[in-house]
């Protein structure tokens, strides 16, 4: 397009309205855009503020139209950040068409020859707008993805929750129930905003790093729920497509974001010691491998078969205890056991089904006899160092 013309009389008699036109801008804001309205002194300040600078904008920009081709740069200065902040860009877009308006009815209706001068402006305006809401957007992206990364690096290496909680916060953490860490190898082509369209679709949310070779979701319930095992093994199971085809390990389920780290670290000692487990699931829950983890040293892992499995029996019979001491040593032999306790048989299925009972698993299985021969070991070992005799 050719250049606005521009008189002697146009440039003085736009800079004596300015004033004008920015009271005039400000009135009809606040009669034709509610959430001006609605906003809080300092805010509205910022809004009139950046109104005012596009006025003023035009006005520089008509002198010389050719000096500064993204005339958004000057509007926005003012107050860039407050702004983005107070209105979206949709907003935004309404405040130029409000001040358009007040240009048009004064100017225009004055000078019809500047018509031209008005609609170039407005268009490089709303331009530069989408451009300020499109840069601000990426460069909010890119710091989300560092902050995302630092959290997941955080939980791994097990930092404090009061660090874990500020961040998830500014990240935006959809959940509010329990939380999980899912932790597998990297895929070929990551996809993470996939990853994150599944989750919320089971009603959760994730927080996603890659570690070299290695990828983390933490996993949240977007509520409490009263079933939260169930719930996060299914989001899991929804997202094993997501990771590399290797051992992918599931964490147990904590309480909060917070306690997560503590997740994170079953999920890692697992994973050290899935190799030697046979027919694994994808994922397998951490505490599948309780026993193999505090072999190789894990004091989680130890500590959960004590509290799980030693010490409820141990305290809830003591007859019952000695009872599978002896049925362990003895190789799940009925025969050997009663020998060993002068009782019968019968007595010795009598008492493993009351072992079932109080602790929940059928100690006649092969796997679950090698789980509470390790569990008993160690509560045996503890209780030694601790001066119980049971």
């Amino acid at each position: 397009m050719d250049r606005p013309v521009v008189t002697p009389k146009h440039l003085p008699w736009l800079k004596s309205i300015a004033g004008d036109l920015a009271t005039a801008t400000l009135a009809r804001l606040e009669q034709t855009l509610p959430w001006y309205s609605q906003m809080p002194p300092a805010r509205r300040a910022a809004v009139g503020s950046v109104a005012q600078s596009g006025i003023t904008s035009f006005i520089q920009w008509y002198e010389d139209p050719n000096s500064q081709p993204w005339v958004a740069a000057d509007v926005f200065a003012s107050a860039p950040r407050e702004l983005l902040r107070s209105i979206s860009l949709q907003e935004t877009l309404q405040l130029i068409r409000v001040v358009v308006e007040i240009v048009e009815e004064r100017v225009v209706a004055e000078h019809p020859e500047l018509r031209e001068a008005v609609l170039r402006y407005s268009r490089d305006i709303a331009f530069s707008s989408a451009d300020v809401y499109a840069r601000a957007a990426e460069a909010r992206g890119l710091w989300d993805a560092r902050l995302e990364a630092l959290v997941v690096d955080s939980i791994i290496s097990g930092e404090t929750s009061q660090e874990i909680n500020s961040r998830v916060a500014a990240l935006g953490w959809r959940a509010d129930g329990q939380v999980a860490v899912l932790l597998g190898a990297t895929p070929e082509n990551p996809d993470p905003d996939a990853m994150r369209k599944l989750a919320r679709k089971s009603g959760g949310d994730v927080l996603l790093g890659i570690q070299g070779r290695r990828q983390v979701a933490v996993i949240g319930l977007e509520h409490p729920s009263d079933t939260p095992d169930k719930d996060i093994a299914r989001i899991a199971a929804a997202l094993a497509e997501s990771f590399g085809n290797t051992y992918l390990v599931l964490g147990p389920t904590v309480v909060t974001v917070s306690e997560a780290p503590r997740s994170a670290r079953a999920a890692l000692s697992a994973n050290v010691v899935a190799a030697s487990a046979t027919n694994l699931s994808r994922p397998f829950r951490a505490d599948d491998l309780l026993p193999e983890r505090a072999l190789a040293g894990d004091s989680l892992a130890k500590q959960t078969l004590v509290d799980d499995y030693y010490l409820p029996l141990a305290n809830h019979s003591p007859e019952l205890l000695t009872t599978l001491r002896r049925y362990l040593e003895h190789g799940g032999s009925l025969e050997a056991t009663a020998k060993s306790l002068f009782v019968h048989a019968n007595t010795v299925r009598y008492r493993l089904k009351r072992i079932q009972e109080a602790i929940g698993v059928d100690c006649t299985l092969p796997r679950t006899a090698f789980v509470m021969q390790v569990a008993m070991n160690i509560g045996l070992v503890q209780d030694a160092e601790n001066g119980i005799r049971r």
